[in-house]
Parts: C-alpha cells; structure tokens; sequence
C-alpha cells in the first residue's frame, strides 16, 4: 500500500518557482580574491591576519592552507545555520554530530570534524578568540548568528603553536562584520519533499558606524520540526545481514519476550530441535509454560522489535533564538575598546523507542516463586535472562534545553608611531544544558512486586509469603507487559520527567603583541607574540534516581544512569612568532620566507609543553607559491575525559569470544589473553553470546576508573607531528584562475578517547590489555555472556593519516550572457590507520582510509564539492554537487574482529558501497529598487538516498546519519527573503 503525502500549499510555491529557474549556485569553499571588478592589487594594500598566524601580513595567499567562505556564499547556500554548511566540506570526516544524529545526539548541536580526528581536535574561533568546547564534544557552530558573519576560514593544519590545545586537525575562524550600516531583516522558510523537516528562519541585524567605531546588534530565531524514520523507507525498518541473509528484524528486547531458559523444555513444533530462548505466544497470558514458543532470533519471521518504524527520528526538533552585540569605539588616536556578546539557547527534543527492559542489565531480579513466573526459575543478574519493553509507557523522549553565551572584550591599540599593535583581552564562555528524560520507570518501586508472591485465600495475589505478606504491595506480571493491570501498574512508578543537568564555564585572561623587529634585504623581518591564563571549570548534577554505582546501575534503565562530575583544569601560556624575509626579487626567488613560532604551556594536572612551528614559502615567480609547514601538535584532556563519573550505555558490540574452541589454537591451550577476554566462555565452540548487535557498557572518565583498575594508565596529553606541503599558482595570463594543491600529513601519540566497547574487548583479546575492563558473568546460567564493558578515556595508541587537497577556482572572462564562476574543492584520503598497542606483540593496526566503521566513522577516500555560478544583472543562479566517494563495511583481517555480516560464523566479511552525489539548485534576484533580495532553491534536488549499511552495522537509520545528512531527508525545498534598509 501505497501512503498519499498531503502537499502543503507553502512548498508546492516554492516548488513552481524553482521549476521556471534556471538553477544553481555553489558555495564556494576557495581562498577568497578580490571582488570582481576590482583591481586584484588593489585588496593588497592593507594588512590582515590570516587564520594560522598572528602576524598582521599584506598577503592573503601564505604558508597557512586556508579555505574562505563569504557572506555571499552562505547567503546563497540556503542554510539556515553555519553547521549545516561546514559540514559539507571535504575536508570534513569521521563522525561529527549533526540534528540528524537522535541516537547518540539530539541536542540539535553541529560539531564539525576536520580530518576525522575527532571534532574535539577542530578548534573554533570567533574573530581570532577561542570559543570554549562543551564537555565532551567540540564547540556547536550552529550558536554562531550566520547574520554576523563576514567570513569563514578553515584552516586544514595543525596550529597548536599559534593557538595552543586541540588545534590539530584543523581551525574554523568565524570573521564578523565590524562595520555594518543600516537594519537587515531575512525570513527563511523550507521543507521537504515529503512534508517533514520544515524549518523557519528570521533575523533582524541593526548597526551604525561612526568615525570612531561600530555597534552592530542583532537578534534571531530558527524552528526545525522533526522528520520520522517511518516516513523513509529506507530507514522505516531495522535491516540485518546476517547468515549472509538481509532480514527485517529489531532488538531482542521485544515485547513478547526474550526469555531464557534451561534446556529440554522447549522445542520447536516444526524441527522438533530444542531451544533455550522462549517468547509468549500472541493472545495468551502468561502464565502457563504453555503460552510460549521458541523464540525466533532471524529470518523473515522473526520476532525482533522493529524500534525503528515505531518512535526513531531521522532529523531532531529544535528551536534556537540567539542575541549579539558587537562593538568597537576609539578611545584615543590609539587605543580602542571593543566588546563582542552572544547568546545563544537552544531547546532540541529526540525521541527513541519505548523502553526496553533487561533484567541483567538493569540488576532486577524476578523471584523463581513469583505467582506470574510460570518457569520457576530466577531471572536477573545471578539468574536467567528475561528481556521485553514497555511498549504501553510510550516512546523515550530527551528533551534539552542548552544556553551558550559568551563574552570577548578589552582594549587594543598601538605603541605610539611605531608598527607595534597590543591587545589586552578577557574571554568568558558559560554553557549549561539542562535535561528532562521521559519515559522511564523506578524499578526499586517495582522489587517487591517482581519478589515471591502467592495467590490468597481472598482470590488476589500478594506480595511475599504466606508467612510473611507484605503490605500495601501488589504483584505485576512482568511476563505480559500488555496485561492491563501489567500496563496499570508500570505507568504508577513512571519517572516522568528524570532531570539532569551540566555547566561548563571558561576564563581567558591574554595580551598580545605584534609589530616589526627590523629590516632586511629581502624584508622586514616581524614578530608576534603574547601570554595567556586559561581556566576551565565543570559541574554536573544527575536526578537521585539516576545516580550510577560502580557497575552503571542506578533505580532507572542502565541506559539513563549518570554520575554528578565536578572539576577545574588551567593552563599559563606564553607563545611566539616570527616571519623572516629571506629572499627577494633574485632569480627563482620572487620572494623566501621562514616563519618560526613556539608556544610553551604549563598545566595544573599534567605538566607542561613545547610545541613548535617551522614554515617556509617560495615564490620562485610572482604567480607561483610553494608552501611547507612542519608543527607540533598536542591536546590536552578536557574536564570532562578526567573528571567525568560512570554512567550506562548500550554500545555496538561484536563479541570475539564467540564459538571459542580450544582446538583452534596451538597445544588446545588457550593462550593467556584469550582466556582474560573471555572469562566463562565454554572452550568447546559452543559460545553463541547473546545475540545482541549492543551489549551492557559503563563511561566513565580516567580518573574514575581507577577504581575498577588501580593500574590504569593515568591519561595524559596527546602529542604529534603536522605536514603540510602545497603549491598554489595564480597565473597572470589566465586572469581569474586560481589552482592549488597540499599534501598533508598528521600523527598523533597518546590519543585520547573513551574506548568503545569492541576495540576493549577486541584489544583485550589480541594483546591482554584493558582486560581488567571486560567483565564478564563467570559461572551460572549466563557463563560467559558480558556483565559490563568499562569505558574510560584513556590514551589510545596511535593515529596516522594522511591525504591531498585540491582546489581549482576560474572566473570566466564577462560575457553578454552574464558572469560564470567554476570552483572545484575535494580532499583525497591516502591513509587513516589507528594503531591500538603501538610496540605491543599482537597488536592490530585498524585501517580507516576507504572505510565506514561505527566505532570511529565514515572515511571516505574522496570527498569533494563542486559547482557554477551565474550572475546577470539583478539575477544570479547557481549548483553545486557533494560526492562523497566509495565506502565499505568490514575487514578481512579477522583479528579486527569487523565483519558487516552480524553472525559470528560469517567473519570478515565486507560489503562495497558506491559514491553519493547531490545536487542543489539556487536562484536569486535583487530587487534594488525595494533593497530587497529573493532567493529560492532546492537541496538533494534527484533526491538521492543513503547507502543502506544495516542496523547491525550502525545504530542509526540503517545508514550513517553523519555523513549523508542531506540524503536522509531527501529532496528539500527553500525560500528566503532579505531586506536592507
């Protein structure tokens, strides 16, 4: 059957008029150049500073590989927010958070990921100044009003020399307008093809200049409503490979029941083979061993929860609403006082299936005399295992309130006639983010009614024994969740909501210099420098119900458990940078420079650094630029990697300890660190585990965890090496073309991270270390299947990667047609390896490059953005296209322990997916007489769909939601209206 989608009004006129357009503009993502029709020397004369340095330069074009992107270009994008359009870069990688991520996201946060390194390792700034990073991610650029911006540089280089901690994949500078004249108001409105994801826009941006200075304020307000997985058909089931078989299935975790029980009981009427895993028949109660069946784990009639069709979001709701005010008035010839405020809140909603219950998982034991337990048997942690969900209570739902505001402010000016400039500044960033979880049920309330029980002589079931009853306690049938008294009784102990919050604050005291030191033949040589006092402070507060105890239980799902964290972190710095005219105007050497910088920083917790910069650019001709940079790079933990408490998760999780069979290895022994792995696994290749794609884990941050292991290494920085060798050429003879390209280069010691619960237990396996966070039950009717998983942020091995950009602009000479502009921007991934015990005998080195791997992300090989513009006259239209290169799922080195297929007996297998290409349309017109501009357009215009990669692959959607956003939502239409007065 096929579903009729209403139309809405709205978007069918959006629709006709993108039809008569002739589409499309691209974003260019290239180092900006002059406007047209200006002399390209002309934008030489003043000095600037470049992302990548602090010396104020008269080139735009040095040694730092910076990509710039206008205000045109983000007005012609069609985004609403900035997030939505960094995240298209092809520089961008792994698995950064974006609204589409309602799994392990939802907080309506985009967090770009330069590299793949993480997006903790892409450092934003605004007008030069660090934006604080939330606790435990990067910082959300969607908080940064798109109004203001003038400009945005990315740098694609490790800067820890320049601008300290966490700049080692990358840097996102966010340039404001510091001159604005006059009041903009824009409205924005778009919606999907399948009338979802409407999103509405509006902003109002007032400012006047003076010869003194500049105010700029403004205000603005963003809704996104939420699109279904059900409305997708790729992404309305949960599909599995397994056994070489693509099958609708779901979690085990269903509301018949997923119920263990010993042999010999049951068999299946049609094999007549015994099973140990029983569901309740459809219709009956309960509570006879009669109502229930074998239960069927795969195949087209399996009895898996499909969760996805039932409450998973593809596209989180949000609404945002933002104020700034920008500031700046010269107080004397040379001192100016300047002042920048945001603030920003965000109320974001995500939602997920009913709540699945665990007896092990959520130490609840169902009493073997219960009157509803028909088996009478124990269930729970030194029990049986019995899985269902409350499908009654209705979907989970996180809703999240988070404010970010921010202060940069202080005074600048100059040493008298000198060159010299200052800047004595102080930053304040504050974040809190408060949460109520619905959904939930207080299972200490529940413990006698799941106890002994036993039917009285009055007809009613009682809690206890008739020896000793206990009042004011009515029994519940937890083996029919459906029953009405069942449904009854678990929506009385509903924890509705569960509240929990965080704030994070951040203190920046700083002074810089920069001017001229003295002249040399070639130039004059300059210098920037400045000290600065960071701080960096953490708290959190969790509901009394969700409070974790050592293992990751609390009163509520094991999921829903946290810990309240508390902590500060500082960091004293001094930094230098020096630019030394070398060469000039000699032959093959239109100019040589060297650039020279170091920065020391000495921490509170973890000692101090010194990290390097050596630099060097040739201009064999004027049209010629050959660029090396050679940095340290280091990031230090934050708050919360050392301070964060245990808290529940539900991981992806592949057990090696599968069909674990002493035959296999040399002498039938089984070697030290296989038997440290897989503690009660039987040792005759019987082991099936539990037949889960998630198992039981416990967070934590490093300190914490020295509780479970006293032995664990104490984390500490990371630190590495950034290559960077390019080539740009401008040439004279073809005006309007610009061509670069750079050969990067990182790796990284001491990475830091919390340890997903395979690489644990696979590192565990193949090395014996981080054994001490796997347990396991080691005896009783659950030997060997996995208690928990620890979690902690440790250092994890080493990361190498490296890779090509190339970028290729052209503005075509002007014709009677119009003006057209090509620009061509992709990143080539040569190598992206994760090397887990570096010198370790057995140690497994995880190759990344070319590959989609849940536990760390999508590495394509090629990415790349593309497009033409048109302008003539009044009106201008462009495309641009996003490809995202080929992928696959899996590995064939079994020690990997990463096979796409879900079942144990298929491992190393690897599934191939082709390229993604979309395509969006834009058409604009200026209607000068009213200072009005219109712009229309059409994102994913063919409607492209996502790679399906299997729900056992990922946790989201069947596909990663990271990485083909656009493609998730489909074909989405957008309007947007700009007035200047």
């Amino acid at each position: 059957m096929h579903r009729v989608l209403r139309r809405n009004p709205a978007r069918t006129t959006l629709f006709l008029g993108i039809s008569a357009a002739v589409a499309a503009q691209a974003a260019p993502v290239v180092a900006q150049e002059a406007q047209q029709g200006q002399n390209p020397d002309t934008q030489r004369l003043g000095t600037v500073v470049v992302t990548g340095s602090r010396i104020r330069r008269v080139d735009m074009e040095t040694s730092n590989p910076v990509v710039t992107i206008d205000k045109a270009a983000i007005e012609r994008s069609g985004k609403l927010t900035v997030g939505d359009l960094l995240q298209n870069l092809p520089s961008v990688a792994g698995q950064g958070s974006n609204p589409s991520v309602n799994n392990s996201g939802g907080d309506g946060g985009t967090y770009i990921d330069l590299r793949g390194l993480g997006a903790q390792r892409t450092l934003i700034l605004i007008n030069g100044h660090r934006i604080m990073q939330i606790p435990g991610n990067s910082t959300d650029v969607n908080q940064i009003p798109a109004s203001a911006i003038e400009r945005m540089e990315v740098l694609g280089d490790g800067a820890s020399s320049v601008y300290g901690s966490d700049a080692i994949g990358g840097v996102v500078n966010f340039v404001l307008r510091s001159d604005f004249q006059g009041v903009e108001v824009q409205a924005d409105y778009g919606v999907s093809d399948r009338d979802d994801g409407a999103r509405q826009g509006y902003s109002v941006m007032f400012g006047h200049t003076t010869d003194r200075g500049n105010l700029t304020a403004g205000v603005n307000y963003n809704k996104q409503d939420l699109a279904m997985a059900a409305n997708r058909p790729f992404a309305a089931d949960a599909f599995y490979l397994y056994s070489g078989e693509v099958s609708l299935a779901g979690s085990s975790r269903t509301p018949s029941g997923y119920i263990k029980v010993p042999a010999g009981l049951y068999s299946d009427p049609e094999t007549g083979e015994g099973c140990t895993t029983v569901t309740l028949i459809a219709g009956r109660s309960g509570h006879s061993p009669s109502d229930y069946r074998c239960y069927i784990g795969s195949g087209p009639n399996n009895d898996a929860f499909n969760y996805q069709r039932v409450g998973n979001l593809i596209l989180t709701p949000q609404e945002r609403t933002g104020a700034f005010l920008l500031g700046n008035y010269k107080l004397t010839d040379s001192i100016t006082g300047y002042l920048e405020l945001y603030a920003n809140k965000t109320r974001s909603r995500s939602q997920i299936a009913p709540l699945p219950f665990d007896a092990q998982n959520d130490a609840v034991t169902i009493a073997a005399d219960n009157y509803y337990n028909p088996f009478g048997i124990e269930f729970g942690r030194d029990g049986y295992q019995l899985r269902t969900r409350f499908t009654s209570l209705g979907n989970r739902v996180i809703e999240q309130s988070t404010q970010n505001q921010s202060a940069h402010g202080g005074f600048k000016g100059t040493f008298g006639e000198s060159s010299w400039t200052w800047d004595l500044g102080f930053d304040y960033g504050h974040y809190s983010k408060d949460t109520n979880s619905y959904g939930y049920v207080n299972y200490p309330a529940l413990r006698n009614a799941l106890g002994p029980s036993f039917l009285g002589s009055d007809g009613q079931v009682h809690c206890g024994t008739p020896a000793n009853p206990i009042s004011n306690c009515t029994p519940i049938n937890i083996f029919n969740v459906n029953d009405p008294a069942t449904v009854a009784q678990l929506q009385s102990v509903l924890v509705n909501p569960k509240f929990d919050s965080t704030t994070a604050t951040q203190k920046i005291a700083r002074f810089d210099v920069a001017g001229d030191l003295f002249s040399l033949p070639a130039g004059t040589v300059s210098l920037a420098g400045g000290v600065s006092y960071r701080k960096d402070s953490l708290t959190g507060r969790v509901d009394s119900l969700s409070v974790a105890d050592n293992r990751g239980n609390c009163a509520l799902a094991q999921e829903a458990c946290g810990s309240p964290v508390n902590g500060s972190l500082d960091v004293k710095e001094i930094y230098f940078e020096a630019l030394v005219p070398v060469l000039k105007d000699v032959p093959f050497a239109h100019s040589v420079n060297l650039i020279l910088g170091d920065r020391y920083s000495k921490f509170n917790e973890f000692g101090n650094t010194n990290n390097w910069k050596i630099a060097v650019e040739w201009r064999p001709i004027e049209d010629l630029l050959l660029r090396g940079t050679v940095s340290k790079v280091f990031r230090a933990p934050t708050t919360q990697d050392v301070f964060a408490g245990p808290g529940g998760n539900a991981p992806l999780f592949r057990d090696p300890c599968n069909a674990l069979n002493a035959k296999n290895f040399p002498g039938e022994i089984i070697p030290p660190n296989v038997a440290a792995a897989c503690v009660g696994v039987p040792t005759d290749g019987t082991f099936s585990g539990e037949g889960l794609s998630q198992s039981n884990g416990t967070t934590s941050g490093n300190l914490w965890a020295h509780r479970i292991d006293p032995n664990l290494p104490v984390l500490k920085p990371e630190f590495g090496k950034s290559f960077n060798f390019g080539v740009v050429y401008d040439p004279r003879w073809l005006e309007g073309l610009s061509l670069s390209a750079d050969l990067w280069r990182l790796y990284l010691n001491d990475y830091i991270g919390g340890i997903g619960a395979s690489l644990a237990v696979n590192t565990c396996y193949n090395t014996g270390k981080f054994c001490s966070l796997v347990h396991r039950f080691a005896e009783g009717p659950s030997a060997g299947s996995v208690d928990t998983i620890y979690q902690p942020v440790v250092n994890l091995g080493r990361y190498d990667a490296s890779g090509v950009d190339f970028a290729v602009k052209y503005r075509l000479p002007e014709t009677n047609y119009g003006n057209f502009q090509l620009t061509f921007n992709s990143t080539y991934l040569t190598k992206m390896d994760n090397s887990l015990t570096p010198g370790e005998t057995g140690n497994v080195v995880n190759t990344l490059a070319g590959k989609y791997w849940n536990e760390y992300g999508n590495y394509a090989r090629w990415k790349a953005l593309g497009g033409i513009s048109w302008k003539l006259g009044a009106f201008d239209a462009g495309w641009y296209a996003r490809y995202v290169g080929p992928i696959s799922v899996g590995s064939k080195d079994t020690r990997q322990n990463f096979s796409a297929d879900g079942s144990f007996l298929f491992p190393g297998v690897v599934l191939h997916f082709g390229s993604s290409t979309t395509h969006n349309f834009q058409f604009g017109y200026a209607l000068d007489a009213l200072k009005t501009r219109f712009d229309i357009g059409i994102d994913n215009a063919f409607d492209k769909k996502p790679p399906q990669i299997y729900q056992n692959n990922t946790l989201n959607s069947n596909t990663d939601v990271s990485t083909y956003f656009s493609e998730m939502i489909g074909r989405y239409y957008w309007g947007r209206v700009t007035v200047k007065f």
